[in-house]
């Protein structure tokens, strides 16, 4: 949705991931069926497929929060979603950061925004799904989402319309993916496998 003349987004929900590598393409997927789904006007939504760079100054242009949409390996079924808060960057991880123009690590993103920006980057969270075919970068090209993942490319758009309003709300606040046993706190951390219980998934 386009943000009203005069008035700034205060939040961003950016569809990361690679389109000719099977479920990588998770986010871009989610960005393009917000289209027919939009999100209040305040939220800017932006695809940025690979293009790690123009992400890490997004980041940068103020916002209160950030949602990153992505596939994520992490030891569940495919599929399932997962609320992550990654943790921010340190200042000598900041400082260390290389300019991938062509790189979409969600860990180096955060640090490469640190290291351009002079202030506080804003409160990030990442929705994750499992993926269940993620060819490596040098294999062959597989566009296509997997049957469990494009099924939850729905269910992340339910998501998103759940979490959104509750950090528009309150950025600080600790939204859940809309049921009873996802109402833990976000998993923090540099998207590793999650210890047990520590995260919200459905």
């Amino acid at each position: 949705m386009t943000t009203p003349p005069g008035s700034r987004p205060r939040m961003l929900v950016a569809g990361v991931g690679n389109i000719f590598l099977a479920d990588d393409a998770f986010g871009p997927h989610v960005v393009r069926a917000l289209a027919s789904r939009p999100l209040p006007a305040a939220v800017r939504v932006r695809d940025f497929g690979i293009r790690g760079l123009d992400l890490a100054y997004e980041l940068l242009y103020g916002y209160d929060t950030a949602v990153l949409v992505d596939a994520a390996p992490r030891g569940h079924r495919p599929g399932t979603l997962s609320l992550i808060e990654p943790d921010p960057p340190d200042a000598t991880t900041a400082a260390a950061a290389p300019p991938e123009a062509h790189g979409m690590d969600p860990a180096k993103v955060l640090a490469l925004a640190a290291h351009l920006g002079d202030g506080p980057l804003p409160r990030v969270l990442v929705l994750a799904c499992e993926p269940d075919v993620l060819p490596r970068a040098d294999e062959d090209i597989m566009p296509g989402l997997s049957g469990p993942v494009g099924a939850a490319v729905d269910r992340a758009v339910r998501a998103l319309h759940t979490i959104v309003p509750v950090l528009l709300a309150d950025p600080a606040a600790t939204p859940c993916l809309g049921r009873p046993d996802e109402s833990a706190p976000p998993y923090t951390a540099a998207l590793p496998l999650p210890a047990a219980g520590t995260a919200q998934d459905r």
